[in-house]
């Protein structure tokens, strides 16, 4: 494991991350949250695509995600 994903990984606060696979779920698109706490290309393509979602409860949840990745540092590679 690299520096980014275990950055990744520890950034993340996991209500956040359940948050965001039940509002993918209702979209229909399944989550997985082992491999989005571990894998940053993989957690910057879901993030970006709850971004582009016409819901904003699932936007709001990438925001929060995306901000903590953020302060982490982990997801500018």
């Amino acid at each position: 494991m690299n520096a980014e994903t275990q950055g990744l990984r520890g950034a993340l606060e996991l209500v956040d991350v359940i948050d965001l696979k039940w509002l993918f779920a209702n979209e229909g698109v399944f989550l997985h949250v082992e491999r989005l706490q571990h894998d940053a290309d993989y957690a910057r393509d879901l993030l970006a695509r709850a971004a582009a979602s016409g819901n904003a409860e699932l936007r709001a949840a990438a925001a929060r995600l995306a901000d903590q990745i953020a302060a982490g540092g982990t997801a500018t590679a």
